[in-house]
């Protein structure tokens, strides 16, 4: 491996590693601040919290982050083993890079798609991630001088050579202890607190300890509150959120609070008000948001509006169908699934009527200074992007005691 190329690949993997890391610290504040806004949030295109909440935030349950993290480290101890080790192995250790590079390729591909054409989400961390693995894996392409079919022996050789010498075997005992413990001490996604087809979760937030729960009290108390214009209806606790119906974190929180929201509307019947306003992210009945955008965006806002008029229960059928059908709506689609769901057989005729009350709820979302979705104000508390289940509910428990004093 020449001078340049060793430059390149440290460069490289510098880079990654630092973007990994900030998107490993980034996710960790988003699931236990409820307060906190992250820095790379700049509106409802231009979001990490969009990306590091969605489904393909994680993998298994751990987030995609922290095996960035991990995957970026150990091209950094292959790159400095090929400075110490023997010059055999040394001559090896590009093609052990380009292996790994090629695997991570493979995911940030996967993770591309899935930001760019699912989500429709630009993730600044992640896009840096991609440049790095990218990199990497040209460079070790091309400073590999061996066929790739003599890896298999030259890692067999390369292995027994390794076991010979204490450091190395100390630098693995390390790294795979560091692996499994930043695996198992990260928290853990709260998607299992209720979603379709699970058994309702009636308290997730006695999975928080004492010292978080007060640390999350302390953190929504110390909160900025803004004047949030609906009318609670006598409610304790005013929930308000701006939604659409294509933005995946909104589908999310959708199922994950819902059975929290049921055990207090059983428990304390009219003390907690969900209000939900659309806030969708297309020009065409937003001008809050950029052109484009969410595609059928606007159609849905209309479909769940018009399913209200047949009563709660038809709108919850629909909501549960524009969610569940989330990333394959086109206008035409949603005309057919209220026509199917709700009964709505004059659609086009109503469209027109119904975006102009879309309007005025994106209105509403910008002078909050709404900038994605989905966006909560719990009694005038603004939290971007939406809290765990165990946060969520421990802050409705929070305002309720506080309001009972």
């Amino acid at each position: 491996m020449t001078a340049r190329q060793r430059l390149l690949l440290a460069g490289f993997t510098v880079l990654g590693l630092g973007a990994a890391t900030t998107s490993a610290v980034v996710h960790y504040r988003l699931m236990g601040d409820p307060g906190y806004t992250s820095f790379c949030d700049v509106n409802s295109t231009v979001s990490c919290t969009e990306a590091y909440l969605s489904p393909w935030g994680a993998l298994f349950g751990v987030p995609v982050a922290v095996l960035g993290v991990l995957w970026f480290v150990a091209v950094a101890l292959l790159l400095g083993a090929e400075r110490a080790a023997r010059r055999a192995v040394a001559e090896s250790i590009p093609g052990y890079v380009f292996v790994l590079s090629v695997v991570g390729l493979g995911f940030v591909a996967y993770l591309a798609y899935g930001a760019f054409f699912v989500l429709k989400t630009i993730c600044m961390m992640c896009l840096l991630t991609y440049v790095a693995v990218v990199g990497i894996f040209l460079v070790s392409s091309a400073a590999t001088r061996f066929p790739m079919s003599t890896l298999p022996s030259r890692a067999a050789r390369d292995l027994k050579t390794m076991a010979s010498s204490p450091v190395a075997i100390a630098m693995t005992v390390v790294f795979l202890v560091a692996a499994v413990s930043a695996i198992a001490f990260f928290p853990k996604e709260a998607g299992a607190a209720g979603g379709a087809g699970q058994a309702p979760l009636a308290t997730p937030a006695s999975s928080l300890t004492p010292e978080q729960r007060a640390r999350i009290e302390q953190q929504f108390d110390q909160s900025p509150r803004a004047i949030v214009p609906v009318d609670p209806d006598g409610a304790a606790v005013l929930v308000v959120k701006f939604h659409d119906y294509q933005c995946p974190p909104c589908g999310r929180t959708y199922e994950d609070y819902k059975p929290i929201l049921a055990h207090y509307a059983k428990q304390n019947p009219g003390k907690v008000k969900l209000v939900e306003k659309d806030f969708p992210i297309e020009a065409e009945c937003n001008p809050n948001t950029p052109t484009g955008g969410h595609l059928a965006a606007c159609e849905a806002a209309a479909a769940a509006r018009m399913a209200r008029d047949k009563g709660e229960a038809i709108a919850a059928k629909m909501s549960d169908w524009l969610y569940a059908n989330q990333s394959t709506l086109t206008p035409m689609s949603v005309r057919e699934g209220a026509r199917i769901v709700a009964g709505i057989t004059d659609f086009d005729g109503r469209y027109q009527a119904m975006l102009q009350q879309v309007k005025i709820d994106a209105s509403l979302g910008g002078l909050l200074q709404v900038r994605s979705t989905p966006t909560f104000f719990i009694n005038g508390v603004k939290i971007d992007g939406g809290l765990p289940p165990p946060v969520f509910d421990a802050i409705i428990a929070h305002e309720l005691k506080k309001a009972a004093k």
